[in-house]
């Protein structure tokens, strides 16, 4: 790994999509070297007089070339584009010395080129908006505090859920309001789905067909697996010594939403990648969102631990690593018999903003200063990444007033 790359101030913003939102002019606030990239600078300019930000940020027209040609040493690309865009923005960072950032789920392609940026010093910012992002810094919390309590050599289970989703403020028939792409959200639901149940790994080839009710703060939602959740027991720093009953991060809906979609499971229990476009256009249409329409976001993270004997048994273990720094919280006692912890997080939009721009345009914009101030390190970072971070990213989200609370019961 090579010295970090100083920042140099500027940051580019590629893309003014539906999740760009306030954290924009957060980074306004910090520095005077912001662009905001779009298809025209014509839109780009009507972006930023929506969010208040006309003067305040350069209104750029985007282009792969454009925008590598006024890249220098020490510049920040924050890539809003489709995941599949972010391959091209890392390769043209790395070739030119800028540091990357970005709210989505790591690539193959972005991890590819991860050695080549560690190695130019310069600073991969992943999975730093809500799901994933806000989710970890909650999870890296629950575990540090547990693992204070309970112990890392005491033989112990455990349940981990972490469920998010954007919902309509006010419920709809649909029970459901698309706050991203009508394609993305079906495609997610054609992916299937690893995580941990009675111990034991599980995959669920349709994820909805695992969907179950789950109570959140006295109120009743639907819930469901997504992606690849096993991994993330060792990025989390759950022990060794303890075993996992459910690891499951997933998606969260309003109680309906399973009666409410089945046509639509139906449509993609059969059709290709065209029928599914087609239905994608035909959902879009047949459920527009208006300007008086307004969502919510709920993001509710909760651990649970047992140790062996006390309550729930042992299982297998499935625990990770239990290498990831667990500072950052106060010390706890250790040894106790058990533990549980949760965070929430649930927040609805307004006039001037939505609740998933907001949530998660704010922890990135989180992030990209951290990368400037230089407390990131080179090479590849999924948001905060340790317990102390966390903890930080934590106390200045709340401070800007992104709320949450914190549940403790041990």
């Amino acid at each position: 790994m090579s010295d970090l790359v100083p920042a140099s101030g500027t940051v580019h913003w590629v893309g003014a999509g539906l999740s760009t939102g306030s954290g924009l002019a957060a980074l306004c606030e910090h520095t005077d070297g912001v662009r905001l990239w779009h298809r025209t600078k014509e839109r780009a300019a009507e972006a930023l007089d929506r969010l208040g930000l006309t003067g305040r940020a350069e209104p750029c027209a985007y282009t792969p070339d454009a925008l590598t040609a006024r890249l220098v040493p020490g510049d920040v690309v924050v890539s809003m584009l489709p995941a599949t865009g972010h391959a091209d923005l890392l390769a043209a960072c790395v070739a030119r010395g800028a540091h990357f950032a970005c709210s989505s789920y790591v690539s193959d392609a972005v991890l590819e080129q991860v050695p080549a940026a560690s190695a130019a010093g310069i600073v991969v910012l992943t999975e730093a908006g809500l799901d994933p992002g806000v989710d970890h810094l909650f999870a890296h919390s629950l575990v540090a505090r547990a693992r204070k309590a309970i112990g890392d050599d005491t033989a112990a289970s455990y349940r981990l859920t972490s469920y998010c989703g954007g919902v309509p403020a006010v419920p709809n028939d649909f029970r459901y309001r698309f706050s991203w792409a009508p394609f993305g959200v079906l495609n997610a639901l054609r992916s299937p789905a690893r995580y941990v149940e009675n111990g034991v790994e599980t995959v669920a080839d349709r994820p909805w067909e695992a969907t179950r009710e789950h109570l959140v703060g006295g109120e009743n939602f639907e819930v469901y697996p997504n992606r690849d959740s096993v991994p993330f027991i060792r990025q989390y720093g759950l022990p060794r010594a303890w075993a996992a009953r459910t690891f499951v991060r997933g998606t969260l809906r309003l109680d309906g939403w399973l009666r409410a979609w089945a046509p639509v499971f139906e449509q993609l229990r059969t059709g290709g990648d065209r029928e599914i476009a087609a239905l994608a256009q035909e959902l879009a249409a047949a459920h527009p969102t208006t300007e008086t329409d307004r969502d919510r976001v709920v993001l509710a993270v909760s651990l649970e631990v047992h140790a062996a004997g006390k309550g729930e048994g042992s299982g297998d273990n499935a625990g990770g690593e239990g290498d990831d720094d667990s500072g950052g919280v106060p010390e706890g006692a250790g040894n106790s018999a058990s533990w549980s912890g949760s965070y929430l997080l649930d927040l609805e939009g307004d006039e001037k903003e939505s609740a998933m721009a907001r949530c998660v345009s704010r922890p990135l914009a989180l992030g990209v200063r951290h990368i400037m101030d230089g407390t990131l390190p080179p090479g590849l970072n999924r948001a905060a990444g340790t317990a102390a971070r966390s903890e930080q990213w934590l106390r200045e989200l709340g401070d800007e007033g992104l709320g949450f609370t914190l549940r403790i019961d041990d």
